[in-house]
């Protein structure tokens, strides 16, 4: 997992580059019917939820990407764990919702490719009320705390699990956080962050056990070099100061 291009990264909002080619990013096919059942998975490193390729990014990527799957970064009781970080901060975990593009087979054949996926990253924080879309996947994390076990959970409007505000987000060129770490992915990640409540938090966070049978946390990368790299934003961070040329 060595390179220069590898994630997660620290956002530093004041090198952050503001780009107004940066399109609001758009889902389609994301509210899915309850009939619809999706695999919910502990694979000993996170929760997976797998997602049907009707789900797309239609707007906000050059290039056409379908979604793959969905899972989520941690912390524990005792701290944050989201992945990536803004300004230093860590906040309590984070979403990632995997892509591929279309102009290949699948996502096995796209991860090997530059341009092959398209990571949408979202933070969560606690809050006071529950949040009824995480409630769809939290509800059912009991029955698969073992290693390997898996159960189905009925479909939802899985667009309910980012943020309602599409439009503010960083983009940057980084990597897969877990081996094989390709450097092929587009990272976006949003600048409105999502809200648990305390419980909600406490079941994602001492639910889910390991391959040597402890708890499952603090299941992040920590944050990796830049070298170079830029990072745009959707957005202006700060407002707009005249400079001295050069």
């Amino acid at each position: 997992c060595g390179g220069t291009k590898q994630s997660p990264i620290n956002v530093d909002t004041a090198q952050a580059i503001f780009s107004p080619d940066l399109r609001p990013i758009q889902l389609s096919g994301y509210s899915l019917p309850a009939n619809k059942q999706l695999k919910l998975k502990n694979n000993g490193h996170t929760v997976v939820l797998d997602l049907p390729e009707s789900l797309a990014l239609s707007g906000g990527y050059a290039q056409q990407y379908r979604a793959v799957q969905l899972h989520l970064h941690w912390g524990s009781p005792s701290g944050p764990g989201s992945e990536h970080t803004v300004n230093g901060r860590r906040f309590a975990a984070e979403i990632h919702v995997v892509h591929y593009n279309t102009k290949y087979d699948s996502y096995s054949e796209a991860m090997v490719h530059s341009d092959g996926l398209a990571v949408l990253g979202a933070f969560l924080e606690v809050g006071h009320g529950e949040n009824q879309y995480y409630h769809e996947i939290l509800k059912h994390l009991f029955k698969i705390q073992e290693v390997g076990q898996e159960t189905f959970v009925s479909g939802f409007n899985i667009a309910g699990l980012l943020p309602t505000n599409l439009k503010l987000y960083f983009h940057y060129n980084g990597s897969l956080t877990t081996p094989p770490c390709y450097q092929t992915v587009k990272w976006t990640i949003f600048n409105q962050t999502m809200s648990l409540s305390h419980h909600q938090m406490s079941v994602l966070v001492s639910t889910l056990r390991t391959p040597d049978d402890k708890l499952l946390q603090n299941n992040y990368r920590p944050a990796q070099n830049l070298h170079g790299r830029q990072v745009l934003a959707s957005f202006q961070i700060t407002p707009s100061v005249k400079h001295s040329p050069g």
